[in-house]
């Protein structure tokens, strides 16, 4: 598989929103270097299961619109 790369500025954004839910909910402040690190590390435990579940979702919502195109058949 391919490896997954974050556009900078998103990269940036997720890492700042991180930071922001340590220290909003466990009063904790984190450097960019562990929130970037957390991050990495979700991508790699959660992203192969959202990515098969949107894989699931758009062949599900593409024969979905097949169906209904068999059924404009006269």
């Amino acid at each position: 598989m391919k490896k997954f790369k974050l556009e900078k500025e998103l990269k940036e954004q997720i890492i700042a929103q991180i930071q922001k839910y340590f220290l909003d909910e466990r009063d904790e402040e984190i450097g960019n270097l562990a929130a970037e690190l957390l991050m990495d590390f979700m991508i790699k435990q959660v992203g192969p299961a959202i990515y098969n579940q949107a894989i699931k979702d758009a062949h599900a919502l593409v024969s979905k619109k097949i169906e209904d195109l068999y059924g404009l058949e006269k």
